[in-house]
C-alpha cells in the first residue's frame, strides 16, 4: 500500500507526455547523478518525483533496477507514442484511468475509491474513515493528513476545479487534470462539499476500450475465454468497477462489441457469459481501439 506519493500535484496536461518523451530520450532521467530531471523537464524537485510517480501508476514506465536503475516505456506507452503521444484521445484517457485505479500497491486511494468503496455519495470525512480502516485492516498504519491530502489529489484528478472551487480559479488560468474529462466524479453539494460516482455518459466509452480491460483481467486472473457477465460487472478491477457500469450500460456495451464481432454473448438457460476470442489481447485490442479512429 502506498499513499500520497505524488507530493500533492496531480496529472497537469502535458505532463504525461512531457515526462515520456524525456525517458524516452534518456531512460535514467530521474536516477542518474549526471542529469538534473529539473532542468531537462522545465519544473521543480518536488513535481519531478511526482511526474516519475504519475508515469509508473499510469502504466507508462517500468523502474528497471537491472543494468543500472531506469525507466522503461511499457507496450502501453509505445501504443499510445504511436497514435496519440499527446493524450488528447478520450480513450486513451480512459486506459490511464483503468491503470491508475487498478494499481492497489502504489496507487491505493485510487484503487480503493473505485473497488473497495461503496458509497455513491460521499464527503471528504467519509472516504477518509473508510480508508482509514481498509488501510488498517490491511495492516497499514497511516497519518489521516496522508489519507486527507490524497483524497484532495483525487478529486483534483476526477473533478474540475472550476466546478468544485470557482470563485478561487481563474477560467483563463486552469491547470485541470485531463483525466477529469471523464466525468467520473462529480461534485453535487459546493457548500458542504458532497461528490458523487457517475456512470460515463452513451458513447464516451468505446466498447474496444472495455474489451481491453476485460481481457486484460482475464489473464491477470487466468479465467479463461469464457467470462460470467456478473464477473465483469462486480469483480474488483474489472470494467463494471473501474468505468462505474451499472448492468444496463455494461450489457449494451457487451452487445455491441458481438456486434462487431468481438466476442459471442450467451445468455440462453441462465448462463450470461461471454466468449472472448483467445487470439485478442490487451495490447491488440487497444491497437484496434486507435486504429477505428481512422476509419
Amino acid at each position: 500500500m502506498r499513499f500520497k506519493a505524488h507530493e500533492s500535484f496531480f496529472i497537469r496536461k502535458g505532463w504525461l507526455y512531457k515526462g515520456l518523451r524525456n525517458v524516452k530520450k534518456q531512460p535514467e532521467l530521474f536516477s542518474s547523478k549526471n542529469i538534473n530531471p529539473s532542468d531537462v523537464l522545465g519544473i521543480g524537485t518536488n513535481m519531478v518525483r511526482s511526474l516519475r510517480y504519475w508515469l509508473q501508476v499510469t502504466g507508462l514506465t517500468n523502474e528497471v533496477l537491472s543494468g543500472g536503475r531506469h525507466q522503461e516505456p511499457t507496450e502501453l506507452a509505445n501504443i499510445i507514442w504511436e497514435h496519440d503521444r499527446y493524450m488528447e484521445e478520450i480513450g486513451t484517457l480512459w486506459l490511464l484511468h483503468y491503470k491508475l485505479a487498478s494499481n492497489s500497491e502504489d496507487a491505493t486511494a485510487w484503487y480503493f475509491l473505485f473497488n473497495e468503496f461503496s458509497m455513491k455519495e460521499f464527503s471528504k470525512d467519509d472516504f477518509v474513515e473508510m480508508v482509514d480502516v481498509y488501510a488498517k485492516i490491511n495492516g497499514n498504519e497511516t497519518a489521516r493528513s496522508s489519507l486527507e491530502g490524497d483524497f484532495d489529489c483525487l478529486m483534483n484528478t476526477y473533478v474540475s476545479r472550476l466546478k468544485s472551487n470557482p470563485e478561487k480559479v481563474n477560467p483563463e488560468n486552469n491547470i485541470d487534470c485531463p483525466i477529469g474529462e471523464l466525468n467520473l466524479i462529480d461534485i453535487v453539494d459546493k457548500k458542504k462539499k458532497i461528490y458523487r460516482k457517475t456512470a460515463p455518459k452513451k458513447g464516451r466509452l468505446n466498447p474496444l476500450i472495455v474489451l481491453a480491460v476485460i481481457i486484460d483481467r482475464a489473464k491477470i486472473n487466468r479465467s479463461g475465454t469464457e467470462i460470467k457477465i456478473n464477473t465483469i460487472l462486480t469483480e474488483k478491477n474489472n470494467a463494471g468497477k473501474i468505468f462505474n457500469l451499472d448492468v444496463i450500460a455494461l450489457t449494451e456495451i457487451l452487445y455491441e462489441l458481438q456486434k462487431l464481432g468481438c466476442i459471442k454473448v450467451n445468455r440462453t438457460a441462465g448462463l450470461d457469459v461471454i466468449k472472448l476470442d483467445d487470439e485478442l489481447t490487451f495490447e491488440s485490442t487497444v491497437k484496434a481501439y486507435y486504429e477505428s479512429l481512422s476509419q
